[in-house]
């Protein structure tokens, strides 16, 4: 039986008062690039590695006219680093051309962007412009909504974003696409670990139909 979405969301907002994206940036442009960095790699190294990149391209302008292998030796840590500069060389290209070196703030402009899908484009929208166009759905989200029956362990374990999404985006009122996300990495990261989760501490140990006690 699935936990109640409203009880998730209580319970977790009083866990985590201030759960938000962990990326840190100042503005639009150093968030799309910190989200790009962040695939396939966590937030605190990305954040060990940004402050470097932004120091030497603080604009879009500077991203469109860097040298791809100067890119690929500041990012190299966070891993496929090759892609990851392509993309956001490629991307800044299309920014400065398209948009006026300004970030979009529409999901179908975002996307035009290359190496930009849903869930990039939500994180932008929602931390950088404060608009829930819909649900990031992260490796957290797949495993906990799963974990809470919110959307069914088969399709969870598939990691199918987008379908996961559509049934979020059903369940939860639309102020709360967001945030509902940010709970669940927060969760995730402290007491809903993937290798072993606290459940005999967690606060949703009662309602989760998956809690080991």
């Amino acid at each position: 039986m699935a936990a109640d979405v409203q009880k998730i969301i209580s319970i977790l907002s009083k866990t985590y008062p201030n759960a938000k994206i962990e990326l840190n940036f100042r503005n639009t442009y150093e968030l799309f690039v910190a989200v790009v960095l962040s695939a396939q790699c966590t937030d605190k190294l990305v954040n060990k590695v940004t402050p470097a990149v932004f120091a030497k391209l603080p604009t879009v302008y500077d991203m469109a006219a860097v040298d791809i292998g100067e890119l690929e030796n500041m990012i190299y840590s966070t891993g496929f680093y090759k892609n990851k500069a392509k993309n956001l060389k490629a991307a800044a290209e299309v920014l400065v051309r398209d948009f006026n070196g300004k970030m979009p703030d529409t999901m179908s402009e975002l996307l035009k962007l290359p190496g930009v899908a849903r869930k990039t484009a939500n994180v932008i929208l929602n931390a950088g412009f404060g608009k829930n166009e819909g649900v990031v759905v992260d490796t957290h989200v797949c495993r906990l909504t799963g974990k809470l029956g919110l959307v069914p362990q088969k399709l969870s374990r598939t990691k199918n974003a987008v379908k996961i999404e559509g049934i979020l985006m059903k369940k939860l009122p639309r102020n709360e696409w967001g945030h509902f996300s940010y709970l669940l990495v927060w969760h995730g990261r402290r007491i809903c670990i993937a290798r072993k989760p606290k459940c005999t501490i967690c606060p949703l140990n009662e309602i989760c139909p998956s809690a080991e006690m």
